[in-house]
């Protein structure tokens, strides 16, 4: 009797272990560049909705940061870059178990919560009445890159060095403006379509011409490789569901969509 009895305790102890193992391969932990805010709190939700079983951590930041972190051992088990150039730096240093996957493609505008920034172009950011202008840190951010790229082709990055304000990514940015540290800043169209930003002021589209594409990809992490929610959760971002989602917030989708 003893000995059926510790049989039974031991496969009960066994399954406990194994439900545990479970539980924790289904907590995914996602580093997100920080102007996907508005739109992955919408796609997680969805995703919660219709997977409830699967445990989704998402935390916000600049993409250089998050690279920099997942090279030294962080524990994030997907990683959405606001540009492709990470996340291939990821997979060619050794860092990824997938390949580096387009998901979606920003834009970025001109945006102010002081003036009405509807009717401003570029040229229009060299006005002595706007004594400070935003942007993202271009060595960190992806959209402070590309803002970067758009000054340049305007002939306004020389002029405008003395009054730029940097913020360590996109949302910083935004912040910077809304704070009053700066009058106007280049911020991503994704924030300023947000119904709260979209209330606080106008913004102004940039056109895609006068900058680098922002193509925006995605990776499961090495840390990832065994871990079938994260690759589940990548398969959704990329597919036709999240696909309607970051249209609305403003985003254009890669050519080839699952």
């Amino acid at each position: 009797m003893w000995i059926r009895q510790a049989v039974l305790a031991g496969l009960a102890v066994t399954a406990l272990l194994m439900a545990t193992a479970v539980q924790a391969q289904q907590i995914t932990r996602v580093a997100a560049a920080s102007q996907l805010r508005f739109v992955l709190e919408a796609i997680a939700t969805q995703y919660r909705e219709r997977y409830p079983q699967n445990t989704i951590d998402i935390q916000y930041g600049s993409s250089g940061r998050f690279y920099a972190q997942i090279t030294h051992g962080a524990p994030f088990d997907v990683y959405l870059s606001a540009d492709m150039d990470y996340p291939a730096a990821l997979v060619e240093a050794g860092f990824a178990a997938s390949e580096a996957m387009p998901y979606a493609i920003g834009r970025i505008a001109i945006w102010s919560n002081t003036v009405d920034a509807q009717s401003l172009v570029l040229a229009d950011l060299a006005d002595e009445r706007f004594r400070r202008v935003a942007i993202a840190n271009p060595r960190l951010a992806p959209y402070g890159a590309r803002a970067e790229e758009a000054l340049i082709s305007a002939g306004l990055w020389d002029a405008l060095q003395p009054r730029l304000v940097y913020g360590d990514n996109v949302s910083g940015t935004l912040q910077l403006v809304q704070s009053g540290a700066a009058e106007v800043g280049i911020v991503a169209l994704a924030q300023v379509l947000n119904p709260v930003i979209a209330a606080q002021g106008g913004y102004a589209l940039i056109d895609v011409d006068v900058h680098r594409p922002l193509e925006q990809g995605l990776v499961v992490t090495r840390r990832a490789a065994q871990n079938e929610v994260a690759r589940h959760f990548a398969d959704y971002l990329r597919g036709v569901e999240a696909a309607t989602l970051f249209q609305t917030y403003g985003y254009d989708l890669p050519a080839v969509i699952p």
